[in-house]
């Protein structure tokens, strides 16, 4: 049984949804679920339904960890000397691929990151390569070793354990070289595409940015977030941050609805391991027909208003 440091990131409801999958890969074996906002108690309730027997109030000798990148992860470099793990993992998410990333060379530690698949009682993770053509497996016979699981890519279940919270402050102080003074979040909205575990997305027959507002209503039916594809956002019909594929996001959410899209490979590579594929295109030869789960030709703009309906009512 191995000690596994997990990396809780706290969304604006409590710890993020996304970690809970992070947290089922670990279940089984001895789980330290580890806490930089100040409310490890708040976090004991959901982290011991998911596996964790110790939640650790993270914190350092002076500053705040989730204002310094540089900070949390010597802080984070000190937990996982204090506690003897032996892998500290976490999401995949901006912030967590940072962190991680600073954290394995402060530990001069292996790191792997965006992993699709992990097995830490066999010390190996698969990785996706080359578009999604290939799948690499790797093996870390380090010590130490951290890496970071792609948000959604394990299903979370629960294996309840009876968590405690425990206390540690790190020997480290000072901001380091980053300090964030601000975030701001994107106009699309606050749900952040590649955490997202329900995606709706138009291609370039959505023709307009305002015509991307009927995506939106049926995204907030659904508890969604919205994407586009390469096409629409070179023709202007949404930011770059909505951007899905090859030269935009990698997504892995349990239901991807695909509006107006050709199923490029380009695009293709972004989504493919999202779990339901359902395409809707009037185009009854388009070759997201073959790629997807459950498939619907017809105009986006008749079938989405119908399921935003339908959805309003069963509400």
């Amino acid at each position: 049984m191995a000690k596994i440091g997990v990396w809780i990131e706290m969304g604006q409801d409590g710890v993020k949804e996304a970690n809970l999958g992070v947290l089922t890969a670990a279940a089984g074996h001895e789980v330290y679920a580890l806490v930089c906002s100040g409310d490890a108690e708040g976090c004991r309730e959901v982290c011991g339904k998911y596996g964790a027997a110790k939640v650790v109030a993270l914190a350092a000798e002076s500053g705040a960890l989730w204002d310094s990148p540089d900070l949390a992860a010597r802080a984070l470099a000190a937990a996982a000397n204090e506690f003897d793990l032996q892998v500290v993992t976490g999401l995949g998410s901006l912030n967590g691929r940072d962190l991680l990333a600073r954290t394995a060379a402060i530990l001069d530690a292996p790191l792997l990151q965006d992993c699709t698949a992990v097995d830490f009682t066999a010390g190996t993770v698969e990785k996706s390569h080359f578009s999604g053509k290939t799948v690499a497996r790797f093996e870390c016979r380090a010590p130490l070793w951290l890496c970071s699981l792609r948000p959604n890519a394990v299903e979370p279940q629960e294996s309840p354990v009876e968590a405690e919270v425990v206390s540690y402050t790190a020997p480290v102080s000072g901001s380091g070289g980053v300090k964030v003074l601000e975030v701001r979040r994107d106009s699309s909205g606050v749900m952040e595409l590649t955490e997202a575990t329900i995606i709706i997305t138009g291609g370039r027959p959505m023709d307009s940015a305002e015509n991307f507002q009927l995506l939106h209503e049926c995204a907030a039916e659904l508890g969604a977030a919205v994407g586009a594809s390469r096409a629409a956002v070179d023709a202007g019909f949404a930011p770059h941050s909505m951007q899905v594929g090859q030269t935009g996001k990698t997504v892995s959410p349990r239901l991807y609805i695909a509006c107006g899209l050709s199923g490029s490979v380009q695009h293709f590579a972004g989504m493919k391991t999202s779990k339901v594929i359902v395409a809707i295109n009037t185009d009854k030869d388009a070759p997201i027909f073959g790629k997807c789960n459950y498939g619907i030709v017809g105009d986006l703009f008749e079938v989405v208003p119908v399921l935003t309906e339908v959805l309003r009512e069963r509400a």
